[in-house]
C-alpha cells in the first residue's frame, strides 16, 4: 500500500512538472527573410519554411520577402526591425554578405540567434551567426561546367550571363567554380563573360537581348540564378537560337522544366529549396532548445537532364510539399 503511494505521488508530480513545461513554453516567432518573393525558388523554401514550423510546434514562422531581388535596404530595415522587436529567432539569405554583416552583429549582440542560409554573411558560422544552411556553391558551378564541358565534346564557343558584379553573393562562387572548369580547356574559349544582371526575369532577358552578336557565335551557354536562366530562355527564343545551343541553367521553375523536355535548355542545376526551408527551420528551433547543431548543413544539388527527368530521386526534388501558399 505505501510503495503504491509513492509510486502515485512521483506520477502526479512528474504529470504537474510537464505540464508546467509545456504551458510555460513561450510559442517562438522565427521571422524568415529570402531574397525576394517572387521566384520559385523562393516560394519553394517558403513551403519547407511552413512545414517546418507546423511539423516542430510552438513555431510561428513569419516570411518576410521583398518583391524585388536587389532591394538590400529592404533586407537592412527588416532585420533591424525584428531587433526592435526582440524576435526569437531570425533566417536570412543575406542580398549582401558585407552590407548585411551589420544589422545581424546587432542582432547577434542582443542574443537573437540568427542563421545564415543560400548565400554567404560576413563572419563564420557558429561564431557571428549559428549555422549556414546551403549547397555547396563553388561545387555547383563545378558541376555545371563539367556538364557543359561534357555536352560539347570539349570545344567550343562559350557564354556566360553572370549575377551583378557590385553585389557580393554566393551566385557569384557558381560562376567561379564554372569558369575554373572552362578554363581547364584549351579548346573551349569564353567570348562573353562580362554580362552582368540581377532582378526580374524581364531584366535578363533584355541584358541577354544585348548580348545577341555573341550568343550567335556561342555553342554553350551558362546561367547561375532561375531569373538568368529564365531571362536567357526567352531572349534566345526571340533570337531564334533556342534548342541550336548547348545550354545549362540553374533551379527548376516549371517553364524550365518544359523547356529541357523540348530541347531548349540541355540541363538544369537542381536545389532542394523546400528541403533547405525545413532545414533552416529545424536547425534554429533545436539551437534554440538548447540541441547541437552544425555549424553547415549542406543541401545536395543534382544535374537534370531529360534523360534522367523521370528518375523517382529526381521528382522527388522537384515536387513541392502539399502545403498551398
Amino acid at each position: 500500500m505505501k510503495e503504491n503511494i509513492i509510486r502515485f505521488v512521483f506520477v502526479a508530480v512528474l504529470l504537474t512538472t510537464l505540464q508546467m513545461f509545456l504551458f510555460s513554453k513561450e510559442k517562438l516567432k522565427i521571422v524568415v527573410i529570402p531574397k525576394s518573393s517572387t521566384a520559385l525558388f523562393w516560394k519553394s523554401v517558403h513551403s519547407g519554411v511552413r512545414l517546418g514550423g507546423l511539423a516542430l510546434g510552438d513555431v510561428e514562422v513569419v516570411w518576410k520577402a521583398s518583391s524585388k531581388e536587389n532591394d538590400i535596404a529592404r533586407q537592412i530595415s527588416t532585420v533591424e526591425q525584428c531587433v526592435s522587436e526582440n524576435v526569437s529567432a531570425i533566417i536570412i539569405a543575406p542580398l549582401d554578405k558585407e552590407a548585411l554583416a551589420g544589422p545581424v552583429a546587432k542582432a547577434t549582440k542582443k542574443k537573437i540567434p540568427v542563421l545564415v542560409f543560400d548565400s554567404a554573411l560576413k563572419g563564420t558560422p557558429g561564431k557571428d551567426f549559428i549555422s549556414y544552411v546551403g549547397i555547396d556553391n563553388k561545387k555547383a558551378g563545378i558541376a555545371a561546367g563539367e556538364q557543359l564541358v561534357k555536352m560539347l565534346g570539349g570545344k567550343g564557343n562559350v557564354v556566360i550571363l553572370r549575377y551583378r558584379a557590385d553585389q557580393s553573393n554566393n551566385i557569384t562562387s557558381r560562376e567561379e567554380g564554372f569558369l575554373e572548369v572552362i578554363a581547364k580547356h584549351s579548346n573551349i574559349r569564353v567570348i562573353d563573360k562580362d554580362h552582368f544582371v540581377s532582378g526580374t526575369v524581364d531584366e535578363a532577358r533584355d541584358e541577354c537581348l544585348k548580348m545577341a552578336d555573341k550568343l550567335k557565335e556561342a555553342d554553350g551557354i551558362f546561367c547561375s540564378y532561375e531569373q538568368s536562366t529564365l531571362g536567357m530562355l526567352l531572349a534566345l527564343r526571340n533570337l531564334n537560337l533556342a534548342g541550336k545551343v548547348k545550354y545549362v541553367g540553374f533551379d527548376t521553375p516549371a517553364s524550365a522544366i518544359e523547356a529541357l523536355k523540348k530541347g531548349e535548355i540541355s540541363a538544369l542545376i537542381a536545389q532542394d529549396p523546400s528541403q533547405m526551408g525545413y532545414r533552416c527551420v529545424k536547425t534554429i528551433v533545436d539551437y534554440i532548445r538548447g540541441k547541437k547543431v552544425d555549424t553547415k548543413v549542406d543541401i545536395d544539388v543534382r544535374i537534370i537532364t531529360r534523360n534522367n527527368l523521370n528518375d523517382p530521386d529526381i521528382q522527388k526534388v522537384l515536387a513541392l510539399p502539399g502545403i498551398s501558399d
